[in-house]
């Protein structure tokens, strides 16, 4: 039979006293915190019967952090996904105690993006959100940075005439990785078509200029089309990408640089297209893994959703302790790169 852990065992693998061990248990607030974490930490990994007591006694002496987050649709799956990674980020977050205030929006029209950021940063110490850049929306970011409230963009940059922060992707990088599969895949160079969601949104707007940037210098067989906008549909991405096939049947690839991915899928596997067809596209969940699975889709650059998730949580709370002055952080997270290979 396992012996359980004892108060000496968990001391002995704290590096702490038996004394401080009882402290953390019974009189926590004469324990410094830091201390309180390393005992917490200790006993997560032997195992201590008493480690809901000591876990109590560790929240109690955190800090406590109120943050405001927005996102769009919550039908939409990435969103879906993203909104519990950040819960599940908050939940875990080791700067303090997190209060998230998680919202989805179905309207994105940039009078209700701008109402919902004013009101959530009446009553949040740090916002983050995910928008079109539109002066409606800027000038409600001015409006919350004014009342010392620190506002970050997330996954796409946003501007404004105070400080934004942001965490996200390099997204000419992300451009120019893409292009990078069409010219090393592509046996015979021909036109690529480009959906891009909305071009108010700046992360694919920076995509499409590192993805011409590159062909400019290693693909200049390659001609790249006019882009056409899905608006975030995948009944408009689905109607966009029929015409591009009808229209150039010797269209070698698609690049998917924004919202409505499930619609081009389902309109390159119904409609005739080359064999050597490469098609690029945005995030890893179940239909774009299946695609990449029976070789619809070439490639998808994807978010690491939990490493975005607690980034983003950490660099909201850096930003509220920073203060107004400084408080704008900027993250850059590296992505993932997922094929039919290792999904």
């Amino acid at each position: 039979m396992v012996k359980r852990p004892t108060i000496p065992d968990l001391a002995e693998a704290a590096g702490v006293s038996v004394s401080t061990v009882n402290r953390v248990l019974n009189a926590p607030d004469n324990v410094r915190q830091d201390t309180r974490e390393r005992v917490l930490r200790a006993a997560q990994e032997i195992g201590f019967y008493g480690l809901g007591s000591i876990e109590h006694s560790v929240a109690s002496g955190r800090e406590g952090h109120r943050l405001g987050i927005m996102l769009q649709q919550g039908s939409r799956t990435f969103y879906h996904n993203l909104g519990i990674a950040l819960q599940k980020a908050a939940a875990t977050a080791h700067e303090g105690n997190v209060e998230l205030v998680l919202i989805h929006l179905d309207d994105l029209s940039a009078d209700n993006v701008a109402e919902q950021l004013i009101q959530l940063g009446s009553h949040c110490e740090s916002v983050a959100l995910v928008a079109a850049e539109h002066p409606k929306v800027s000038d409600a970011i001015d409006t919350v940075l004014n009342r010392d409230v620190p506002v970050s963009g997330l996954i796409a940059p946003l501007s404004a005439r105070g400080n934004v922060g942001f965490v996200g992707l390099n997204n000419w990088k992300v451009g120019r990785t893409a292009a990078w599969a069409f010219d090393k895949i592509i046996r015979s160079p021909g036109k690529v078509g480009i959906l891009v969601g909305n071009h108010r949104y700046r992360n694919q707007e920076m995509n499409e200029s590192g993805f011409r940037s590159y062909f400019r210098e290693h693909g200049s067989e390659f001609v790249l089309l006019e882009p056409f906008s899905t608006y975030e549909s995948s009944a408009v991405a689905r109607e966009m990408t029929e015409n591009l096939l009808g229209e150039y049947p010797d269209l070698c690839g698609l690049f998917i640089s924004g919202g409505g991915i499930t619609g081009a899928l389902a309109a390159l596997r119904d409609t005739p297209h080359r064999d050597d067809f490469v098609s690029v596209g945005y995030e890893l969940f179940d239909t774009t893994r299946a695609a990449l699975i029976d070789g619809t889709l070439t490639m998808a650059i994807s978010h690491p959703l939990d490493t975005l998730a607690r980034e983003t949580i950490s660099a909201m709370i850096r930003a509220k302790k920073a203060g107004p002055a400084f408080g704008a952080q900027n993250v850059t997270l590296g992505f993932e790169i997922y094929t039919s290979e290792n999904v």
